[in-house]
């Protein structure tokens, strides 16, 4: 996994993002330690990379995952499921596709 997201970091840097990486999951959260309850259950449930943790204000935090569509589907499910036993969840999310112009706004992955 770690080569697949470091193949993934360099085809970033020259502008265009793998096909297997390109849907996008988000989970939004109520608090601190439903946000990593849903990033740990989502990195043991599927084959994907975290891309980044937001806090938004208000106690409201988003987890954001990349991976292919199958991937990020069983990730959210997972990660929504444990967060919800701990706290509050808001929103979850997948774009699985998303449009290229989008792809600027969006952080690149973690290693």
């Amino acid at each position: 996994m770690a080569k697949k997201i470091m193949e993934n970091q360099n085809s970033q840097a020259a502008g265009a993002l793998d096909p297997e990486m390109r849907a996008l999951g988000m989970i939004e959260t109520r608090g601190l330690v439903a946000c990593i309850e849903a990033a740990d259950a989502m990195a043991k449930a599927a084959n994907i990379a975290l891309t980044q943790r937001r806090a938004i204000g208000g106690g409201y935090m988003t987890i954001m995952v990349r991976g292919d569509v199958g991937a990020v589907r069983t990730a959210l499910e997972a990660g929504a499921k444990a967060a919800k036993l701990v706290g509050e969840v808001e929103s979850v999310k997948m774009l699985p596709n998303t449009n290229l112009m989008v792809e600027d706004l969006l952080p690149e992955i973690i290693v």
